[in-house]
């Protein structure tokens, strides 16, 4: 076989390997180290690239802020910052129709600006926020749904993980991506708000409660209430996000910062001890490992890629029948909403993005604008079955209610319809991408 057919079959066998349940980064390493030996029909050649990506590929400087990132938001979930967020934004948006829903993707809005985990917000709104609006009378699918579908906010307003591995990915600016961020997820979030007020007062029904009738404590919120709840958010936003945009510090140092001012924190607000700051550091240290070594196999797979030719012969493909890159981006989005049913979002950046760079390349895409799309278009998956982990987060969470994961699909169901429309708003008006940017 040509190089390019091997590369063909490659990319085939890894797709069939993981519908089987194989898992990613094994079937990327494998696929890749077997793809080389074949094409340069030598065994050593595809030991060197293996240890070349395993060494090589997450050595660089700038993936501390992965493990640092992670930190800071297991942190921020251990001091409460969340439900902290819930509290007020409930106190400011509850007699709004439909208000715990947006109190709900308003508080996820805060926590994403300081986390950047998806999981994470899953997890701490399930225990908040579902509670609170069954209580009040809303219905289980309407809740459980409005907190997975809000989750997904985590990782696209900065800082966000997924941002980081895009602009490592891509070779593009950190901080650029993170200011590429923020117009989409402020849009994303006012969306989401939208269409709750719209099901309160067209299908009262659908969603149930009545928060205008139901409210227990009417007093408002006060000044230092709003200080106490608000105020250690408000410094880890100024101080990461500040710093990093005012050439403060890099990306990697913010990381550190913010887990420290996390860390202080939490201890200040007497959340942590001993035994459950041990438990978050191993889960830091597992969540961290896990997304390494997805960039090692990914990192041997784009190299596989290069060696066969396959990204350049269907670059020159498409230059020939003259598609216009809508088509592309049309093609990409249907295949990271294929590919969300089966893996997660850092998967499917890592295996889409090599491909599709040298697509885009000669239309002169702007790759940032490019990223915020991408990762858009990838965490619809996170709210599609059969994989959808932000709603499996939600399921798992909830162990003491009769939820069941029909439940938290067809309630996120047109959360990810939104999400949709968003993602093509975006195409259809770079602008909303770039403002802060450039």
């Amino acid at each position: 076989m040509t190089p390019i057919e091997i590369g063909i079959v490659s990319v085939s066998v890894m797709l069939v390997l993981i519908y089987c349940g194989i898992h990613v980064p094994f079937v990327l390493a494998l696929t890749s180290f077997v793809g080389v030996w074949m094409i340069r029909d030598n065994f050593q050649v595809a030991v060197y690239m293996l240890s070349q990506a395993a060494t090589q590929s997450i050595s660089d400087y700038v993936f501390a802020v992965i493990p640092l990132f992670v930190l800071m938001g297991m942190l921020v979930s251990a001091a409460d910052l969340g439900r902290d967020s819930y509290y007020v934004a409930n106190r400011l948006l509850r007699k709004l129709p439909g208000g715990l829903g947006i109190a709900t993707v308003a508080a996820n809005t805060v926590f994403a600006s300081i986390t950047g985990v998806t999981i994470a917000s899953a997890a701490v709104f399930s225990r908040i926020a579902v509670p609170e609006m069954l209580r009040f009378g809303y219905h289980r699918r309407f809740a459980v749904g409005t907190v997975a579908g809000s989750s997904v906010l985590g990782m696209l307003i900065p800082p966000s993980i997924l941002l980081i591995i895009y602009a490592i990915i891509a070779e593009q600016s950190v901080g650029a991506m993170f200011l590429a961020g923020i117009g989409p997820g402020l849009l994303l979030a006012v969306m989401f708000a939208l269409g709750i007020a719209l099901v309160a007062i067209f299908f009262p029904k659908a969603m149930g409660g009545n928060a205008k009738e139901m409210i227990e404590d009417d007093s408002s919120l006060t000044l230092r209430e709003f200080i106490e709840k608000m105020g250690p958010t408000l410094v880890l936003v100024i101080a990461v996000l500040g710093g990093i945009y005012g050439g403060v510090f890099t990306p990697t140092e913010a990381g550190g910062v913010g887990a420290a001012l996390a860390l202080v924190a939490a201890l200040i607000k007497r959340k942590l001890t001993w035994r459950s700051l041990w438990s978050i550091l191993i889960e830091t240290g597992y969540i961290s490992s896990s997304i390494l070594f997805i960039v090692i196999s990914a990192t041997m797979y784009s190299r596989m890629l290069g060696i066969s030719g396959l990204p350049t012969q269907i670059s020159t493909l498409v230059s020939d029948l003259d598609a216009s890159y809508l088509v592309i981006l049309a093609i990409f989005v249907g295949i990271a909403l294929i590919l969300g049913t089966i893996i997660d979002s850092v998967s499917i950046l890592l295996i889409t993005v090599p491909l599709f760079i040298p697509l885009l390349q000669p239309y002169d895409i702007n790759l940032v604008w490019f990223g915020i799309i991408a990762i858009m278009a990838t965490e619809i998956g996170l709210l599609t079955p059969p994989f959808g982990m932000s709603c499996y987060v939600v399921r798992s969470t909830l162990t003491d209610y009769k939820v069941s994961l029909e439940d938290v699909f067809l309630g996120a169901a047109p959360f990810a319809l939104i999400m949709l429309l968003v993602t093509i708003m975006l195409i259809a008006y770079p602008q909303i991408v770039l403002f802060f940017v450039y």
